[in-house]
């Protein structure tokens, strides 16, 4: 066994499936392709989702990432923290791991003095809302094995981390409604519909997109920012 009691064999065996599940011709995200060609696809593998020890190996990690030369001149790029465990979640189960996770590395980053990226919000019931660590903004995408979305089924549970940047460069730029158009034709092709949770960023908070569950209409993302409470008692 490795290290947290994770098989010797995990890490490798965990960043192969993930390289050719991007990889398969038949999956939609065109952006994940990108970065994969370009060779700026970050993985890293730990024990399990949610807990202390591996949120701080993940906040670590996760500010390597956005510190690196590759993820300064990259137009594409990913950073996919894929757990161990837990294998068999319900898409409840994992919305709530998914959000636990993100509430402890946002507060990993809050105390290291990190503020919110001031483009995006804080509060996930804004439409203009997205994830933020180590003043950056984040588009989340969770994976794992029981996702009713082909696309976001996976064997390990797995947290996608995509600079928000990235779409605003490709918005700037007029490139960013045609690559769209064309993701969502190949998810139809994929799997027979597109997700219903998907809408612009600013049209409604990007929260509700993270899990990959399809949530209820009055669904409220379980995350206040440590930033936010700071301010507020400031």
């Amino acid at each position: 066994m490795g290290s947290y009691g994770q098989a010797a064999s995990f890490p490798a065996e965990a960043e192969a499936a993930f390289r050719a599940l991007l990889a398969a011709p038949e999956f939609p995200c065109l952006g994940a392709k990108a970065a994969l060609s370009a060779g700026s696809v970050f993985v890293r593998t730990y024990e399990d989702l949610g807990t202390e020890r591996d949120s701080l190996a993940l906040a670590r990690d996760l500010r390597v990432f956005i510190e690196s030369e590759v993820g300064q001149r990259s137009d594409y790029l990913s950073f996919a923290a894929i757990f161990h465990q837990p294998r068999e979640q319900s898409e409840e189960q994992f919305e709530e791991a998914l959000w636990r996770q993100l509430r402890k590395i946002n507060r990993i980053d809050a105390a290291r003095g990190a503020d919110w990226d001031p483009a995006v919000a804080a509060d996930p019931r804004d439409p203009h809302f997205c994830y933020s660590f180590a003043g950056h903004a984040f588009y989340v995408i969770g994976m794992h094995a029981n996702s009713s979305r082909l696309a976001r089924r996976f064997t390990w549970p797995t947290l996608v981390f995509n600079l928000h940047e990235q779409f605003e460069r490709l918005r700037s730029e007029e490139k960013w409604q045609h690559m769209q158009e064309t993701i969502r034709a190949r998810e139809i092709d994929f799997e027979g519909s597109v997700n219903p949770m998907l809408s612009d960023f600013g049209q409604q908070s990007e929260a509700r997109q993270y899990s990959g569950r399809a949530v209820e209409d009055n669904w409220e993302a379980p995350f206040v920012a440590a930033q936010e409470k700071d301010e507020g008692a400031a």
